[in-house]
């Protein structure tokens, strides 16, 4: 499965693609079953892999157990330079291009660039912006950059342009894990309407309503992640696809 082309027909079919991440250290093998299965039978084109800190989970066997029960793609989603396996279907390839922190820029990418070879997967060079959120958020501190000014879209469309003229695939506009703010539909809008790649926009999202927002100001991928980590949530999935794919009819 070539991820990169799989993503572009899903946007031009459905509108949008919706794509769920998935924190091995916080699934264990029963949960994660019946969320995949939730998740597939609810309209979910795809999952994210990672973490900003992996303790406990190795994402080898998180991710060949996941191939097994679901024919969606798995994207790792790195949080770290070991954060690679050949059982995955792809990779974004993250810049942090919103920061100035050399390491996130170039530095961490030539210590995985033969990690990433070896395991023979499809790499998806993805320019990341981090965007104050409300809180400091994990991405953030992890990475050792300034967040994005939440007022100031035009810096962020500036910085994207210039990841798409570096030859960038995607532009990832991130509140953070578990952030008080979603990303603000003005900056979306922004950027989406100053670049030709898709944008793909995370963090902070907790309703569909919210995830169609995003989608109408331009979003072309739709990640959420912490919220359906409560079991409780789980039943509101579908919703969030249905928002997302605004090219297909809601049901009534």
């Amino acid at each position: 499965m070539k991820i990169y082309k799989y993503l572009q027909d899903v946007i031009k079919t459905k509108g949008a693609a919706y794509l769920v991440l998935l924190d091995p250290d916080k699934l264990n093998e029963n949960k994660l079953t019946k969320f995949v299965e939730v998740c597939g039978s609810s309209g979910v084109d795809g999952f994210l892999i990672g973490g900003s800190l992996m303790i406990n989970g190795d994402i080898g066997s998180f991710t060949t157990r996941l191939k097994s029960i679901t024919n969606l793609p798995a994207i790792i989603f790195p949080g770290a330079v070991n954060q690679v396996t050949h059982q995955a279907d792809g990779l974004l390839y993250l810049s942090v291009i919103s920061g100035r922190n050399a390491e996130h820029l170039i530095g961490k990418h030539v210590l995985a660039a033969p990690l990433i070879k070896e395991a023979g997967i499809e790499v998806l060079s993805t320019g990341y912006i981090i965007v104050e959120s409300g809180k400091v958020t994990t991405a953030q501190y992890m990475s050792g950059s300034f967040p994005m000014p939440r007022n100031k879209p035009e810096i962020a469309a500036a910085t994207a342009l210039a990841a798409e003229y570096m030859g960038m695939k995607f532009i990832y506009l991130e509140a953070g894990s578990g952030a008080e703010l979603s990303v603000p539909d003005e900056m979306v809008k922004a950027v989406s309407s100053y670049c030709s790649i898709p944008v793909i926009v995370g963090g902070g999202i907790r309703s569909a309503n919210v995830a169609r927002d995003k989608v109408k100001n331009g979003a072309g991928i739709i990640v959420t992640g912490n919220f359906f980590e409560d079991e409780s949530n789980w039943h509101m999935i579908k919703n969030f696809a249905s928002a997302v794919h605004i090219k297909e009819p809601l049901e009534v």
